[in-house]
Formats: C-alpha cells, sequence, structure tokens
C-alpha cells in the first residue's frame, strides 16, 4: 500500500473529553468547570506521544489545496463560523482562520488541542481560532454546540444552557472524530452508533440549511491493499492495525489503531439516519479534493450534506440502518 496513510494518518479526535484548562475564553460562563471528567479514550495515548510530530506527516502537507476546496465548495466567507470536529493540532481549522473565517475546533487528545492553541497564539489567530477538548459523540445536548437547544434548558449533565449562533458549516476530515468509535463492539453488532452520535452533533450544531463535509475511510481501499499488520473485521466494518509511532524526538511507541471503514451506500444511509440530506459523495486523497465519483481506487470518501431547512434535524440515536 504505498500511497496509503495509516491509520495515524487521519486527523484524530473523538471521544469522552471535557473542555481542558486551554480553553482561555470560554463562551458558556464557567459552566464547562460543572462538567464531570469521563473516562479516557484510547487515542489520547496515541496523541500524547506523537504531539507536535503530526504534522510532520506527508498527509499534512496537502492541507491547503483540501481548505481551498472546501472554501469553495462551502460557499465559506470571512466572517462565518465553521465548526471543525476532531481538529487534531488544528490543520485546517488554522488554514480556514487565515482565511478569515472564525473556527471553533473541537478534538478528544487535551495534548492536540494545545498544540493547536500555541500554533494560533503564534500566528496572531486567537481570535477567530479557538479550540476545546470535547466529546464528539455528545455534542447533541452540550450547549457548547446545540444550537437546538432553547434558551435556559437543561442538557446532558444538568448545565444550564448558553445561548448557541449556530454555525454556517462544519467539517470533520480525515477521520477525525468520524471512523474513531474504536474496536468492534458486541453491544453495537452494525458499528453505527459513535459515527451516527458524531453526524447527529453535527446536524444540530448548524444553522438550517448549514453544509457540512466528512471524510470517511474506504472499505473498498483498506480490504484491497489490506496489510501484514491489518486486520479488517467484515461485520462492523473496522480496520485494526498494529504500528509503531514516533514523537518529535524520535522515540519509538508501539500501538493498536481502529479505523471504521465505509462504502457510499453505507455513508449515505448513516447520514441521513443522522438529520442530514446528502448531496453529494465523492472519492478523495489527501491533498487530492476533487469532485470525483466514487471509487474503489482511493483511500477515503468525501461526504457532502446539509441540514433540512427550517426544521430541526431528526437525529434518531444509535441501532440498525432499517
Amino acid at each position: 500500500r504505498s500511497a496509503s496513510p495509516t491509520a495515524l494518518d487521519q486527523d484524530r479526535g473523538v471521544t469522552d473529553a471535557v473542555p481542558g484548562p486551554v480553553d482561555r475564553d470560554d463562551p458558556t460562563g464557567g459552566e464547562s468547570a460543572q462538567r464531570p471528567e469521563p473516562e479516557r479514550h484510547w487515542f489520547e495515548d496515541i496523541a500524547d506521544h506523537v504531539g507536535s510530530a503530526y504534522l510532520r506527516y506527508s498527509f499534512t502537507m496537502g492541507t491547503e489545496q483540501e481548505v481551498d476546496f472546501l472554501v469553495e465548495l462551502l460557499g465559506l466567507e470571512p466572517g462565518m463560523r465553521v465548526l471543525d470536529v476532531g481538529c487534531g493540532p488544528g490543520r485546517h481549522a488554522l488554514a480556514l482562520a487565515r482565511r478569515g473565517i472564525s473556527v471553533l475546533g473541537v478534538d478528544i487528545s487535551e495534548r492536540f488541542v494545545e498544540v493547536a492553541v500555541e500554533v494560533a497564539d503564534r500566528e496572531g489567530l486567537s481570535a477567530l481560532a479557538r479550540f476545546e477538548r470535547a466529546d464528539a459523540r455528545a455534542m447533541v445536548g452540550d450547549s457548547r454546540f446545540d444550537a437546538t437547544l432553547p434558551l435556559g434548558a437543561p442538557p446532558a449533565g444538568g448545565v444550564a444552557n448558553a445561548s448557541v449562533e449556530p454555525f454556517d458549516a462544519a467539517i470533520s476530515l480525515c477521520q477525525g472524530a468520524f471512523g474513531l468509535g474504536g474496536p468492534p463492539d458486541v453491544g453495537d453488532p452494525q458499528n453505527l452508533a459513535a459515527d451516527t452520535a458524531v453526524l447527529g452533533g453535527i446536524a444540530h450544531a448548524l444553522r438550517p440549511g448549514g453544509r457540512c463535509a466528512v471524510s470517511a475511510f474506504s472499505s473498498y481501499f483498506q480490504v484491497r491493499w489490506l496489510e501484514e499488520t491489518d486486520t479488517f473485521d467484515a461485520a462492523g466494518g473496522v480496520n485494526h492495525e498494529r504500528t509503531e509511532l514516533r514523537d518529535g524526538d524520535g522515540a519509538r511507541a508501539e500501538a493498536d489503531l481502529w479505523t471504521t471503514c465505509y462504502t457510499p451506500r453505507e455513508l449515505r444511509m448513516v447520514a441521513e439516519r443522522s438529520g442530514l440530506v446528502v448531496d453529494h459523495i465523492w472519492s478523495v486523497t489527501p491533498g487530492g479534493y476533487e469532485m470525483s465519483p466514487p471509487t474503489i481506487d482511493t483511500h477515503e470518501f468525501l461526504l457532502v450534506a446539509r441540514t433540512p431547512h427550517g426544521s430541526t434535524p431528526a437525529f434518531r440515536g444509535s441501532g440498525s440502518l432499517g
């Protein structure tokens, strides 16, 4: 798989976390301090080890092309608000901020959030690019993100709701949040709960008619180029990879990586189940985003979807696609 990124070669940032101390401008009026600390997610150890070295991986060199494509695709203009779900060290969020677009990036990894904040401070982008540690599966009912909550309603955890302005657009790229549910779960045999929750949270964060772009690793590509270190679970579409990671000093660490993969048909059904209206699904590669029909030859699919006009997205939660 000469050109294939490993499961690490993705912007990660899924679940099980609360805002970290780097959120110095808390728009919730201090309610983040009331949220309990949840269990640690499996990807956090990986992010802690890799840290800023993540930005040295070859696949990150295509960030500018990807963002140029997305700005045109989503109709983004200076002053608009974008939610970056699973932002990693902030490479897409910061590129959008350099174009005058306001971005809130959320990620499971406190270390990645710290890296993103450091870069934003260094480049003078802190007014446009803000980053928080958050659980991407739990954005529905979270007053930082859920624009459908009535003012003053108590969201999950019993925290009083602050007024939330809907986002104009959202992104979740390179398996950042979406696709990182973890190992197959006997309690979720179709492996839908985590990713449906991520898309449902995006739908609830967007204004009516707001658009999103979400990438997913291709099941076709993964199986076609399965490596000796990979094990693909056909029932749940989860690829397990045993790999070696290096930090910025070259120190090595063994790691287990799990990536949920999709066909275009599955991607469409999960998006619709989450309350989104699907506009397109294209085949893309890192640094090579374009409007290409789905094939078996590219690493990823790019879902382009929107919320319905004038109504609250009908998020149906976990369960079967039926």
